[in-house]
């Protein structure tokens, strides 16, 4: 017989404990103190078990019913209920900010990255990501909140924001995997920021691609002259005409610069390029060779022009790498690219790529800017590609 409000409200407590059956497995146990605890029996796979429906009067006998109905509903389905209550029993104790989910996910997958993949990665979270979102329940990060996020990485580096919306996504796919997020936020924002433009200078720019890059050209079986001019390209990473056209008259190995006049600049304006250590190794090993003559890198047919535009990029079809996969412009990009991902100051960047100043004014006299802040970013930089170059 099925039980009624009244029934259960009014039943008293016994010597021993004693149960009052609604139907369907659902029963309310009594206790001998008076305390009254709903249950459900059932069958699955063969074996009998027993869930919790909770504590009666805060669950009462409709939310009861409701309880049990869904547990058959589960079972008709082949689930077992007490699985399912495990299941968000687990959910319920597990971090689920979108930082918390971000560092478990790179936890699991970090032993099948190479070590600098993986310290990029964690680092452009904790810097451009965590800032903004870290705090935040997962499952609240919402698609217009995430691209106001990667819009901020986007006025830097184009590259990186669109890393950062696939390094999200994954984490997203993750959360939904583990329970703690219903959908991908990354999927609405298909086209929200610009595509990479297929006509830009191709370039490598993950770190795991560099390394292979800089041992190739060490192996060079070319000219040396090329090969040096390929060494020193990544090291300063000027434009192509800009590399090919330096002069001797333009390097000072001393103090360690190339002053480069503003007639050879694309912007009109002269240009300081501080020399890192191994720069300067470079251009004294280089300096017997054509060091008497006016060009660092002379063409092979007259000393008295410097070499092809298209010997750098020849020189890399040689060692294996397409157009389409690299270009003598593209360690500008590479440059760009990972500089600002590990944080060194944009308008420092820009003022080393040479890039147009918005404010003429300022632009006649700004050659020279954070020549200091440079000088250390530059050393960095070519310490940092040396360490690519031994993985």
């Amino acid at each position: 017989m099925a039980l009624t409000a009244t029934t259960i409200k009014t039943c008293k407590p016994k010597d021993k404990a004693y149960k009052l059956t609604d139907g369907g497995g659902l029963y309310l146990l009594v206790s001998p103190s008076g305390g009254k605890w709903w249950r459900f029996d059932y069958r699955c796979q063969s074996k009998r078990k027993t869930l919790s429906m909770g504590v009666y009067p805060a669950i009462s006998l409709k939310d009861a019913r409701d309880r049990r109905d869904e547990a058959k509903k589960q079972l008709a389905n082949g689930i077992d209920p007490a699985m399912v209550r495990k299941s968000q029993k687990h959910q319920q104790s597990q971090p689920n900010t979108f930082e918390a989910v971000a560092r478990e996910w790179h936890a699991k997958f970090k032993p099948g990255w190479s070590d600098s993949h993986a310290n990029r990665l964690l680092r452009l979270l904790e810097r451009d990501i965590f800032p903004w979102l870290g705090s935040m329940p997962v499952s609240d990060v919402s698609s217009p909140l995430l691209l106001q996020t990667i819009r901020r990485i986007e006025t830097r580096s184009l590259d990186t924001a669109h890393r950062a919306m696939q390094n999200c996504g994954q984490v997203f796919r993750y959360a939904i995997a583990t329970g703690r997020q219903q959908n991908d936020p990354t999927h609405a924002l298909k086209g929200a920021i610009p595509p990479i433009r297929d006509n830009h200078f191709a370039s490598i720019t993950h770190p795991e691609q560099i390394g292979p890059l800089l041992r190739a050209i060490e192996g060079y079986k070319g000219e040396f002259i090329t090969q040096s001019a390929l060494r020193l390209g990544p090291l300063v990473f000027v434009r192509p005409g800009e590399l090919r056209h330096a002069e001797w008259s333009e390097i000072n190995l001393e103090i360690g610069e190339w002053r480069i006049p503003s007639e050879k600049m694309k912007m009109g304006q002269p240009h300081i390029v501080p020399l890192a250590r191994q720069s300067i190794v470079l251009l004294t090993d280089l300096q017997p060779l054509t060091g008497t003559g006016k060009y660092l890198f002379p063409s092979v047919r007259s000393s008295d022009r410097p070499i092809s535009e298209n010997t750098i990029n020849a020189a890399l079809r040689r060692l294996g790498y397409t157009k389409d996969e690299m270009t003598g412009h593209g360690f500008r990009s590479m440059a760009s690219t990972l500089l600002n991902e590990q944080g060194w100051n944009r308008d420092h960047i820009e003022r080393q790529l040479a890039h147009a100043e918005r404010n003429k004014i300022r632009a006649a006299y700004n050659y020279a800017d954070y020549l200091p802040e440079r000088r250390k970013m530059m050393q960095a930089w070519a310490d940092y590609l040396d360490t690519l170059k031994a993985v």
